[in-house]
């Protein structure tokens, strides 16, 4: 079965890559020029150099042509995915959409299958999620991730047409909780780049992870979501990955903030969105989750990450 990604950033391109391995990809890039230049060039120098395309990979400007498959792959920022489903609602009724962004969305704090029911009705919504970064799967390095769907059957067919010998995929039907933690941990991400970045050492990062953690699993539940499931790869993993290493953009932004730098606003980093998405909602429901409304504070250039870390440090003590 062929399939479509749509979407020509660098994690679009690399599951094109991936999955073109064992069939026919085709992979819509919204810039004709950029769009034939791959196609030509046979890679995607733009976003993801040195890695080039297994020939069962096209590359199409045509979004026509490119959703004239039944499973579709949205490689689309989380906050221009409403945008993008509306004005193709046409193309998109009645097919299998596969979220591929993390985040929540500002305004109505609703995650990316949500989005995708609100604006295709028709359609049916998965979300692919978890610890990866674009290189590792288009280098074909071992990766897992979760799909979520809330229809075991098609969890099932998704499952064995997306999974490769190197890139693995764990079924959920808990699209609430892998909605969350793929989102949740971008923001816990900023904050320990930032502590980074600060100076303010190993220890306090991992102080950041572990509240941070419980800071997920607190939104999740009050949601509906199981806590196991942020356990798993689309929560704990994610967090794991992202609060660690320095090719995250979300802790690469942290890092900017920490040491006072500057960061390249066209860079999308999902974290600052769902920051401030999450920040609206928790108080409005209740919930108390400083961590995150301390990143909304520092991307917003509201505290500095002196003033955070204070604030967050003379909070009333507790149990753990």
């Amino acid at each position: 079965m062929s399939i479509t990604v749509l979407g020509a950033g660098a994690f679009g391109t690399a599951l094109a890559i991936a999955i073109a391995q064992k069939q026919p990809v085709t992979l819509w890039a919204r810039d004709a020029d950029q769009a034939n230049a791959m196609q030509t060039a046979r890679e995607n120098s733009r976003r993801l150099p040195d890695a080039p395309f297994p020939d069962a990979l096209t590359v199409t400007p045509d979004l026509e042509v490119a959703c004239k498959t039944k499973v579709l792959l949205l490689a689309v920022p989380m906050q221009k995915l409403r945008g993008f489903l509306e004005r193709n609602q046409s193309l998109l009724q009645g097919k299998t959409l596969v979220a591929c962004c993390k985040g929540m969305e500002i305004g109505t704090g609703v995650g990316p299958v949500a989005v995708i029911q609100q604006c295709c009705p028709t359609a049916t919504p998965a979300l692919l999620t978890g610890p990866s970064f674009a290189a590792d799967i288009a280098r074909g390095l071992p990766t897992a991730l979760t799909l979520a769907c809330a229809l075991p059957d098609q969890a099932k067919l998704l499952q064995d047409l997306l999974s490769t010998p190197s890139l693995r995929l764990y079924r959920s039907n808990d699209v609430i909780g892998a909605e969350l933690g793929g989102a949740l941990k971008n923001v816990i991400a900023i904050a320990c780049g930032a502590v980074i970045g600060a100076g303010l050492g190993d220890s306090a990062r991992a102080a950041l992870m572990t509240r941070g953690y419980t800071e997920m699993q607190r939104l999740a539940t009050a949601r509906g979501a199981r806590p196991e499931t942020l356990s798993g790869l689309s929560g704990f993993g994610d967090l794991t990955l992202t609060c660690s290493s320095p090719l995250s953009r979300n802790y690469q932004l942290g890092l900017a903030l920490g040491r006072g730098d500057d960061f390249d606003d066209s860079i999308t980093v999902e974290g600052a969105a769902t920051a401030e998405a999450l920040s609206q909602t928790a108080q409005k429901d209740g919930l108390d989750m400083p961590i995150t409304l301390a990143v909304t504070n520092l991307v917003n250039r509201n505290l500095t990450i002196e003033e955070a870390m204070a604030h967050l440090l003379k909070r009333p003590l507790k149990e753990e």
